[in-house]
């Protein structure tokens, strides 16, 4: 008897899980190159050994983390879009969502924009998760207003988009409130051209 792939995948060691929160939440509060991986051990009360038996470098753990984040995002995406169905419902979720998290205690900014000012080569592989992740999140965008039935779906993502970055910039060394209303001004400018 051949057994099925789903029995066949086992879930992440617990102390995988706890490196991962670890590194989710100094690397997001305090930056990634100023915490080191002993600073994420000692966070993590794991061992060295351990560590490096689940992640041989930063690097590869910088990645699990960016990609942690995105994992995160098609989640909620695939939440609404199992609860609100409607595309204008989940625009408006999404803005929302966006102007909760950028008035957040803790908040500091876009955690891939903050991932991707770190290092600056195009092809270094953290970078590449990061485009990754924005790609998918523009052609996202870009579905919901083509399914809104806006004339131009790809620009609408564009400048949603835009703004959402500088909303959530804005809500990290600006004023949070007036960003979130500058962000639901754009959104509903958006929907109204569809």
């Amino acid at each position: 008897m051949v057994a099925s792939a789903r029995s066949t995948i086992r879930p992440p060691a617990p102390s995988k899980l706890k490196i991962l929160a670890t590194a989710d939440e100094l690397f997001y509060s305090e930056g990634i190159h100023t915490v080191g991986v002993d600073r994420i051990i000692a966070g993590a009360r794991v061992t060295k050994a351990t560590f490096y038996k689940h992640f041989r470098s930063k690097d590869l753990l910088i990645i699990a983390y960016v990609e942690g984040r995105d994992r995160r995002i098609r989640d909620w995406f695939d939440e609404k879009e199992r609860t609100l169905k409607d595309p204008r419902a989940i625009v408006r979720a999404l803005v929302d969502e966006i102007s909760v998290e950028a008035v957040r205690p803790g908040f500091r900014g876009d955690p891939f924009i903050n991932a991707a000012a770190q290092f600056a080569d195009p092809n270094h592989p953290v970078r590449i998760a990061v485009t990754a992740h924005r790609d998918w999140y523009a052609h996202r965008i870009e579905d919901l207003f083509r399914e809104i039935g806006h004339p131009h779906p790809g620009d609408a993502a564009d400048d949603l988009i835009l703004a959402r970055d500088g909303a959530l910039a804005g809500g990290y060394v600006g004023d949070s409130i007036a960003a979130s209303a500058a962000l639901h001004r754009s959104a509903e400018r958006l929907l109204s051209e569809a």
